[in-house]
């Protein structure tokens, strides 16, 4: 089991692959996770050591697109989302389901008459068994890369490379 700011990171990964994934090249994301949005907008720190590598695999899937924005949307101004998502908690710690109007559905319809289909409600993925961050692709370098700047892209001499999405820092020398 995880906290609630660790699943909204990993519900923001999965959307930023999504948009990589499908070739979605901006995106624009609103979460009622003000932590979340304040991090990934750099507002506020990442202190959390189970957060930090969340946000910087955001951060380097965000640097992949063309454009990205983010905004905080009140809880109470998010209510269909808010309820969807107990809803799904709820069916992947096995609750029963009770709809809005108390009354139990055997099939989706409107509640208390006929149902209009005949299909079984969606089922949730169950939360995996034994869930890890994903590796840190950005730990910290062993070794110094040299490199110059021209025409404000930098260089890298050798054969050393640098993945798409790091943020360097440039000393002159």
């Amino acid at each position: 089991m995880r906290t609630n700011n660790y699943a909204e990171y990993s519900g923001l990964l999965a959307c930023l692959q999504y948009a990589l994934d499908h070739h979605h090249p901006r995106l624009r994301v609103v979460s009622d996770s003000e932590l979340m949005v304040k991090q990934i907008q750099g507002k506020y720190k990442v202190n959390s050591p189970d957060l930090k590598p969340l946000w910087q695999e955001a951060r380097n899937r965000i640097a992949k697109l063309e454009a990205f924005e983010i905004s905080h949307a009140l809880r109470h101004k998010n209510k269909d989302a808010d309820r969807l998502a107990n809803e799904a908690m709820d069916r992947g710690m096995k609750r029963p389901q009770i709809p809005a109007s108390g009354k139990n559905l055997s099939s989706f319809g409107e509640a208390g008459g006929p149902a209009s289909r005949t299909e079984a409600p969606p089922k949730a993925t169950p939360y995996p068994a034994k869930s890890e961050a994903p590796p840190d692709p950005y730990a910290k370098a062993d070794t110094m890369l040299r490199g110059f700047t021209k025409d404000g892209v930098v260089h890298i001499l050798g054969n050393a490379t640098i993945p798409d999405g790091v943020f360097v820092k440039i000393i002159r020398e």
